[in-house]
């Protein structure tokens, strides 16, 4: 069902541009333990999540393919979030991260809001946020249930 236009409210896939591909698949492969597709060319990698899909191609060809020049380091003003099901999962979460070579961007802490958040980084520099939010439960597909 559409809201009235042919564009429905979705994220099927988020392409991060990297610069080494070898390293970003072990991190999140091997080091977060994220489910790697066999679909692939070898210049690009897919990883199977709930509800969507994470990308992985080299960051100088996706500005291309995007006719966009290929962007200096430095905060690009978007983060990703991971949110958990638990306080605690926080911390395990971002430990795991750390242990598969992330930056530690921000240690998590609790937040005024009642939410409990830290930061990392990927080798990249791509900023996760990981979160656990009291009030967006999951489903029991494991989707996050974004209150109306």
């Amino acid at each position: 069902m559409t809201n009235g236009n042919e564009m429905e409210p979705r994220i099927s896939l988020i392409t991060l541009g990297v610069t080494d591909l070898e390293r970003a698949v072990r991190f999140y492969r091997d080091g977060l333990g994220w489910p790697h597709s066999s679909v692939g060319t070898g210049e690009v990698a897919f990883f199977r999540l709930q509800g969507t899909a994470l990308a992985l191609y080299p960051h100088e060809a996706l500005a291309a393919d995007a006719g966009l020049p290929v962007a200096r380091p430095g905060f690009s003003g978007v983060i990703l979030a991971h949110n958990v099901r638990s306080r605690d999962l926080v911390d395990v979460v971002m430990s795991e991260a750390v242990a598969a070579g992330a930056k530690l961007v921000k240690s998590a802490q609790e937040l005024s809001w009642g939410g409990y958040v830290g930061y990392f980084a990927d080798p990249d520099g791509h900023v996760w946020e990981v979160t656990w939010n009291p009030d967006f439960p999951f489903a029991d597909d494991g989707s996050l249930l974004v209150p109306e």
